[in-house]
């Protein structure tokens, strides 16, 4: 039996006749990165958030996971809501594909306690509909010991 490539609108087939699926969806490439710095019952969180496309994102969101419990309320920047007790979810808003215009973000997190150490896990939670197949570079684990040094990402 012999298998042909036949041309589909908005793709092409397989040599087994099946359609090949191709995203419409835009393509992006956003990353984060920054430090963490813990001391006494302070976190710290420096990042910045940038897209090199090859789309523009309209939005981003990243999100902040600490492995210990938040204290009480906090004071957050206008673009950050805290999601539950120990995550908080920031706003990056629109970020072009060329990857020069950069969204800061600088939290001081009270923790509740004095932990030794705190894991903070960074991702994104919502990159404005597009398509990222480098999840490498915006999805982060840091380990930060409470020696007040900084915990690059």
């Amino acid at each position: 039996m012999v298998a042909a490539a036949v041309p589909l609108a908005g793709g092409t087939a397989s040599a087994h006749g099946a359609p090949v699926v191709r995203s419409t969806e835009p393509e992006a490439d956003v990353s984060h990165h920054g430090h963490v710095v813990l001391w006494g019952d302070t976190l710290t969180i420096r990042l910045h958030s940038q897209n090199r496309g090859p789309s523009d994102v309209t939005g981003a969101t990243v999100r902040l996971r600490v492995s210990v419990p938040l204290a009480g309320p906090q004071e957050l920047p206008g673009d950050c809501l805290r999601e539950d007790p120990q995550t908080v979810l920031c706003r990056t808003g629109p970020l072009r594909a060329d990857g020069r215009q950069q969204h800061r973000i600088a939290l001081g997190l009270r923790l509740a306690g004095l932990p030794d150490e705190v894991v903070v896990r960074i991702g994104t939670a919502y990159n404005g509909g597009t398509t990222d197949r480098d999840a490498g570079n915006n999805e982060h684990e840091v380990l930060a010991l409470a020696t007040g040094d900084p915990y690059v990402f």
